[in-house]
């Protein structure tokens, strides 16, 4: 009967466990999990453990860093005005290479 007892406390609160994780909003860390194992597709062993690796492991690119990478393409130097505008809007608003 004791035996009895102790497991069912025991399933009850593996219950309410699981209904309050269940309530709670994802991390960042946990969000970036879930990104990385979506781009990572059919990818398997050691390639999607590399893959998952440098995903997660990957700090975010600031506006400022995306400026640099823009102004130093070769074409951006040689483009003025309008051109040159459009060029650095599309370059900016491109997602980075992963």
């Amino acid at each position: 009967m004791k035996k009895l007892l102790s497991l069912t406390a025991m399933a009850a609160c593996l219950c309410v466990g699981a209904a309050h994780a269940q309530d709670k909003a994802p991390t960042a860390q946990q969000s970036k999990m879930s990104m990385c194992n979506k781009e990572a597709g059919d990818k398997k062993g050691d390639e999607r453990k590399a893959f998952m690796k440098s995903c997660l492991s990957a700090k975010p690119v600031t506006q400022q860093d995306k400026m640099k990478t823009c102004n130093a393409d070769p074409k951006a130097k040689t483009l003025k005005g309008d051109e040159r505008k459009a060029f650095m809007k599309e370059c900016l608003s491109a997602k980075p290479a992963a």
